[in-house]
């Protein structure tokens, strides 16, 4: 599985019924405004303990990248890599009451690809690192190419939406459906109408 991660037999493709139902929708919404392109699916269903994993990997990961010693990191040192470590990956908590959004089997990570199945540029890759991972980061931009990632993040956000998704707010590819994200995002911008979260822990 992705570097090396144990699904323990579990496929990172699994969906809720419920939120296939969605993507099939925003699937059809994206072929009536580009015919040959789909919706592809990079990551979904993901247990808490691959989610812990991911974690410890991207954060041995960013010591190296950034040339430090594991073993001489300071405690402080030590936190401000997790910081940026979980601005990507959620916190890999067991409690049934917080659960990361992938272990709901109701959050996905997604981009377009076009006829030839090669994904549609959109500026930075799927779970990059650094402030180009947030959606909106070209939306100001004059420069021609810069603008047409904005279009293409736009559009993926749009045929999602129309199937009811919510964007996560820092990450492009990441959308979800009755999981505490997306609850959280709805009653952010509809404080009068709130609503729970109709998905937990997946488990």
């Amino acid at each position: 599985m992705k570097c090396g991660a144990d699904y323990e037999g579990k496929s990172p493709y699994y969906l809720r019924q419920g939120v296939l139902d969605r993507v099939i929708q925003a699937q059809e919404r994206l072929q009536q405004l580009h015919p040959d392109w789909q919706i592809q699916i990079f990551d979904a269903y993901r247990p808490v303990e691959v989610q812990q994993y991911m974690v410890d990997y991207t954060f041995r990961q960013v010591v190296a990248d950034r040339n430090l010693d594991l073993d001489k990191l300071s405690a402080l040192e030590t936190e401000k890599i997790f910081q940026d470590v979980y601005k990507i990956w959620a916190i890999p908590s067991f409690d049934l009451e917080t659960p990361p959004p992938h272990s709901t089997g109701a959050a996905i990570d997604i981009t377009i690809v076009d006829k030839h199945g090669k994904p549609i540029e959109m500026g930075s890759p799927i779970d990059e690192m650094s402030d180009r991972s947030l959606p909106e980061y070209f939306a100001k931009s004059e420069d021609p190419v810069a603008r047409k990632y904005h279009h293409n993040r736009q559009l993926l956000c749009q045929v999602m939406t129309y199937a009811g998704f919510h964007r996560h707010p820092d990450e492009w590819w990441h959308f979800s459906i009755g999981d505490q994200l997306w609850a959280w995002l709805n009653n952010k911008s509809d404080p009068q109408h709130p609503i729970p979260a109709y998905y937990g822990r997946a488990i």
